[in-house]
């Protein structure tokens, strides 16, 4: 957390025999349902999640 209400990604990773099974989009998925609970925002920095945001509009609500 970099705040009460603004969280950074700075790293996000799945065993390796879960890759290519889409659990890194799902892990997104669910942080970002918790977010908007919460009232909070996300920086992320990893460059997986950049790329997941960057593609899916339906996450960057919750982006600072």
């Amino acid at each position: 957390m970099a705040g009460p209400k603004k969280m950074i990604i700075e790293h996000t990773e799945v065993d390796e025999s879960l890759k290519g099974q889409g659990i890194g989009a799902k892990l997104l998925e669910a942080l970002a349902e918790y977010v908007r609970k919460e009232g909070i925002k996300v920086l992320p920095l990893c460059p997986f999640a950049k790329a997941i945001f960057r593609k899916r509009e339906d996450l960057q609500d919750i982006l600072t």
